[in-house]
């Protein structure tokens, strides 16, 4: 699966994702790109999943009809994520073209 991290993705979450290419929004230059702007690159390049730490974006995009899949990671701050890469990793295998998740990682 072609995966795009959004900005605020921890980049070593990359090494557990096996089998699946992973590109940070920033090696495409789409750093500056908002949202709206963002999805419609990843579609027009043929991403097929996002991964964000961006809690409000199904309230503030519209998502219906998307080809790419998205999950929102609860938590970005690696010392604590690295706990619970699984439940990111059974997300990510359980993607569907235009699902969305949430995966929820406590703060502790």
């Amino acid at each position: 699966m072609l995966i795009l991290f959004d900005n605020e993705t921890p980049a070593p979450l990359r090494r557990f994702l096996k089998g699946h290419v992973v590109v940070e929004a920033i090696e495409r230059g789409w750093d500056r790109l908002v949202n709206g702007e963002l999805i419609a690159a990843a579609e027009a390049a043929g991403f097929e999943l996002m991964l964000t730490t961006d809690k409000n974006m199904r309230y503030q995009q519209n998502l219906t009809g998307r080809r790419i899949a998205f999950i929102v990671i609860g938590n970005q701050q690696w010392p604590i994520l690295r706990r619970y890469v699984e439940r990111v990793v059974a997300a990510v295998d359980a993607a569907t073209p235009g699902s969305f998740a949430e995966v929820d990682i406590p703060y502790r």
